[in-house]
């Protein structure tokens, strides 16, 4: 895996540097402390880390297999403390991201209330925000630690419903194929949204280039030539 920049550069990043043709950008949105992190290092490395340095809003990279092709995933981890309350439309740096993105996952902690309600609110700001209809699903994550569980599974699946989005629970300190199911399910219906594009950049490269004006040109001149030199014989 590889840590590319912040967000603030987001948009310059190089085409070039990514190997694979296809490129999918995800955004994770949700509260500060719902485990966003937890969960895309999850995703792209397997491993869990319990404790990271405060996001800044780092944008990870990877190649992965989806259904036997290479493909680029690039992953952007929003700062939790951007999303905090309901006042999210003057948050320039959560616009980028929904902006940039191919798809967003909604995150939130089955710990944390507050966390659960600006769910809808982030939900509204990706649709007012993004030019197309995007992907979007909900995560509910630490769904391992119920001693203190303060949303319960029906209220997600509820909302989910409510919004129109795919619902899941996983634990990413726990439970790798539950995190893993959730992104590679998701990549997998971007790639499908992407396939007619390249479909059609597959037929245009089977269409042959423009002649060069240039050669075209010197055959020009050439059978002008030779025009003029048929011409010169006959006189003759």
């Amino acid at each position: 895996m590889r840590l590319i920049q912040n967000m603030s550069t987001i948009a310059e990043y190089p085409a070039t540097e990514c190997p694979s043709e296809r490129v999918i950008k995800i955004a994770v949105i949700g509260g500060s402390g719902v485990g966003k992190t937890a969960l895309v290092v999850r995703f792209l490395t397997r491993r869990f880390i319990g404790d990271y340095e405060r996001n800044a809003g780092t944008l990870y990279s990877r190649q992965i297999q989806i259904d036997g092709e290479q493909v680029a995933i690039q992953v952007q981890d929003t700062p939790g403390d951007q999303v905090n309350g309901h006042n999210l439309n003057s948050n320039e740096q959560v616009k980028r991201s929904i902006q940039w993105a191919d798809a967003v996952v909604l995150v939130y902690s089955i710990t944390d209330c507050k966390s659960f309600e600006i769910i809808s609110h982030l939900h509204q700001q990706v649709r007012r925000t993004h030019a197309d209809r995007v992907p979007i699903i909900i995560v509910a994550n630490k769904v391992d630690l119920l001693h203190v569980k303060q949303v319960e599974p029906h209220q997600g699946q509820k909302l989910a419903n409510m919004l129109g989005c795919t619902f899941y629970e996983v634990s990413a300190s726990e439970n790798y194929n539950d995190v893993y199911n959730a992104f590679h399910v998701l990549c997998k219906e971007i790639s499908k949204q992407q396939a007619p594009v390249n479909t059609e950049k597959k037929r245009s490269s089977l269409i042959p280039r423009p002649k060069s004006p240039n050669m075209q040109d010197l055959k020009r001149r050439f059978k002008q030539a030779l025009s003029a030199k048929v011409r010169t014989v006959t006189s003759v």
